[in-house]
């Protein structure tokens, strides 16, 4: 087992963290070794302080996203192979503590434990360093994704997800408009994208252009989140 001191260095967290013990402590370790702690309680907490943390890093970089685009960001920063991506970027299973049953089956290894220790760990830190120790750590664990998904929305979005589409052998996606509402000086177009009859987006703009752009950006979106959740 590794010196954890490098952990935190690892990821830029300044001072001790006194229940990082716990955050990297498997059940099965548990099991063997009465009285110790398990992650599970810190899990829990840092579910629910990662979703806060990263809520409020969308609603920054994304301030014209709507809820259910908001949502589907989320879920693709904060699953459980996304976090787990994470966890092996760093090389996390070193540093957590296995019963021996859990270490020889490769337990350590599998994403939902992995996950769970990341959880785990931004649980601690909270409780430590409170939310601006938290909103750091989530910024280490979501900064890579991120950075990927600001590249996708420089690029032309529609060029990118008709590349996308061919490469995975399907149609060329076309562009439909559902409605056009306000007055002539203020218009709201609203498109959808589809590949034969499966809809892969939508979006609004203020001409049909940008409602496109928007549809294929959204598209996107989903297909990442569909990639981090199959």
């Amino acid at each position: 087992m590794m010196d954890r001191t490098a952990l935190l260095q690892l990821l830029d967290i300044e001072g001790p963290v006194r229940r990082l013990d716990e955050a990297m402590t498997h059940p099965s370790f548990v099991n063997e070794h009465p009285g110790q702690s398990d992650y599970q309680r810190l899990e829990f907490l840092g579910d629910a302080v990662l979703g806060l943390c990263v809520t409020e890093l969308l609603l920054s970089h994304a301030p014209t996203a709507k809820e259910g685009q908001l949502t589907r960001m989320r879920a693709s920063l904060v699953n459980t192979q996304a976090l787990a991506d994470f966890a092996h970027s760093i090389h996390l299973a070193q540093w957590v503590n296995l019963g021996k049953g859990a270490s020889l089956s490769g337990d350590a290894l599998q994403p939902k434990v992995l996950a769970d220790v990341v959880e785990a760990l931004v649980g601690a830190v909270y409780l430590e360093h409170g939310l601006d120790g938290a909103r750091k750590l989530t910024r280490r664990i979501v900064d890579e994704p991120m950075t990927r998904r600001g590249k996708i929305a420089q690029r032309d979005p529609k060029s990118e997800l008709q590349e996308r589409v061919q490469r995975g052998g399907g149609a060329t996606p076309v562009y439909h408009v559902l409605s056009v509402s306000g007055s002539d000086h203020d218009l709201r177009f609203d498109v959808e994208v589809r590949v034969e009859d499966i809809v892969l987006g939508r979006g609004q703009g203020r001409s049909k252009k940008s409602a496109e752009q928007a549809a294929a950006r959204m598209a996107l979106i989903n297909h990442r989140s569909n990639e981090k959740t199959s």
